[in-house]
């Protein structure tokens, strides 16, 4: 169900703060060379992050390399685009079904792009640079195929509609896996746009390992871009069989700023930064004030971006309205922070970011990501953010950040990890297709359409697969969570939820492993 629900469910009322009881010791020296146990929750970044770009394997569509980790899975879609004579095997399915939908796609490849960009040598310290690298591949990939001409972009394979009446393993597919594009008569500047920012993105990430195919990329992505903005309309207004699932509410004004952004920033070329300067207004990218950043709104992202080239010298001439998209930029991250003037993000009871009941962890992780990135940019540009309820300085930020993360791994009032694997409890019935199913690995026995509604799906037990590193859709306003197939809202999860955690889990791993050396060279500690 991949479907986004648009409609805003909040719950009123401020978060209680939370309250610490500490026993009473009598008076015993501990000497150590240790540091002091945290009476918190012992939480393992590494782990999270090997098993964040874990999930993206689950997620492969096609033909399977010998290297897959995820060995329940198997080959599928392998006559994707066959139809309409064109090779579309391969890309990701972003969440529980088998749909192949560009849009979310597009993005989830961007956001890991960008999390590579911002902390390769926080993943690669970890040892899992390489699997960010093959995980954006596997996308990327897809895109060229997808890109066949410079003004087609085949947007999606298979539909939601009949998809969603069969409950099947994907190496058990039987429903239509029709193809639908864009072009200059069915034109989709979103979509065209956000293809354009993943390939841009991307092609940065491989400049110096793979110099070849970053040129490539970079030449799909000024095509897709130009197309774009040339041919100009909205995506699901010409492929309606979208509009139920991923239909493009922000419109594509967002998407042609961000894919120049991105250009620029591969390119260093100024036609691209004159673009998002140019349009700045007309576009909203340094009009809206957003309290969310997603596959459908980029704006926040985008503010974000361009509030950073304000310390480049060399372009002091554009200063004014870097200025502006600065100020969008921190309203996004005051709000967030609970620090505007009655515009803030509302929060659960336990502390979590609550935007909306459907799926509500895309946000959460998305604003982590962003948090997370400015606050190295006001410690590198030695600043600090101003919000209407004071000044915030890095260690505050990244300190948020680390509370939005940590909620995430299990410190919540249901002392549930929603990353799935991750922790001694985690979502066990998760609204996935495959993963619900016994593994074709194990009964290579067709599964029907209809079969699997009446085996599977109602089952009580949980997964016989565990979706590991995926990120559910997670609580309500109340932090409830009920972890039942059917209850798609929360328990689905989708590769654009996960994407953005992989650089906050890396670079949260190399705070903590800081933080141990310190604490390891202080001088002996007595405690009473």
């Amino acid at each position: 169900m991949a479907m986004e629900k648009k409609q805003q469910h909040q719950c009123y009322g401020a978060a209680p703060k939370p309250t610490f009881r500490f026993a009473k010791h009598w008076a015993v020296l501990l000497i150590s060379i240790f540091p002091i146990l945290n009476t918190g929750l012992a939480l393992d970044y590494g782990d999270a992050l090997k098993k964040s770009l874990l999930y993206f394997e689950s997620q492969r569509s096609g033909r399977l390399p010998y290297n897959q980790r995820v060995t329940w899975r198997h080959h599928s879609g392998l006559t994707d685009g066959l139809e309409q004579g064109v090779d579309l095997v391969g890309g990701y399915y972003d969440a529980g079904d088998h749909v192949k939908f560009g849009l979310p796609m597009a993005f989830t490849v961007t956001m890991l792009s960008w999390t590579v960009i911002e902390f390769q040598h926080q993943i690669a310290v970890a040892g899992e640079l390489e699997h960010a690298l093959e995980a954006i591949k596997w996308g990327t990939d897809y895109f060229i195929k997808a890109h066949t001409s410079p003004n087609v972009l085949w947007a999606e394979v298979g539909d939601g509609d009949t998809d969603h009446y069969c409950w099947q393993r994907p190496e058990d597919m039987t429903t239509s896996r029709q193809a639908y594009r864009i072009d200059e008569n069915n034109p989709g500047s979103d979509l065209a746009g956000e293809t354009a920012a993943a390939m841009a993105a991307a092609s940065i990430v491989f400049k110096k390992t793979n110099p070849h195919y970053s040129h490539l990329l970079l030449h799909h992505a000024q095509q897709l871009f130009e197309f774009g903005d040339k041919y100009r309309g909205k995506y699901d207004e010409n492929m309606g069989v979208v509009k139920s699932y991923y239909a493009s509410v922000s419109g594509y004004k967002d998407e042609l700023l961000w894919g120049a952004l991105w250009l620029y920033k591969a390119t260093d070329n100024e036609k691209y930064l004159e673009y998002v300067i140019n349009n700045a207004h007309c576009f909203g990218g340094t009009g809206w004030a957003m309290a969310e950043f997603s596959w459908d709104v980029k704006y926040a992202g985008l503010q974000i971006m361009a509030a950073k080239l304000l310390v480049e010298e060399k372009l002091k001439e554009h200063g004014d309205t870097l200025e502006q998209y600065r100020s969008k930029a921190e309203h996004y991250l005051c709000s967030c922070l609970d620090k505007n003037n009655g515009t803030n993000v509302n929060r659960t009871p336990g502390g979590l970011l609550h935007i909306r009941q459907w799926n509500n962890m895309q946000y959460v992780s998305t604003a982590a990501f962003l948090l997370t990135v400015y606050s190295d940019f006001l410690l590198n540009s030695n600043q600090k953010l101003n919000c209407h309820g004071g000044s915030v300085d890095h260690e505050e930020i990244l300190g948020f950040a680390k509370s939005q993360v940590d909620y995430i791994l299990g410190s919540n009032p249901m002392n549930m990890s929603y990353l799935v694997g991750y922790g001694p409890k985690y979502p066990a019935r998760v609204h996935h297709r495959g993963a619900s199913i016994v593994s074709y690995r194990e009964n290579k026995g067709f599964i029907g359409c209809t079969q699997g509604y009446d085996n599977w799906y109602g089952r009580e037990e949980p997964n016989p697969n565990v979706l590991v590193g995926a990120l559910v859709g997670g609580p309500d306003c109340q932090d409830n969570f009920t972890d039942q197939r059917s209850n798609y809202m929360q328990t689905e999860a989708c590769t654009y939820n996960t994407a953005p955690l992989v650089g906050v889990f890396a670079k949260l791993l190399q705070m903590e492993g800081q933080k141990s050396h310190d604490n390891h060279n202080q001088p002996l500690v007595a405690s009473y």
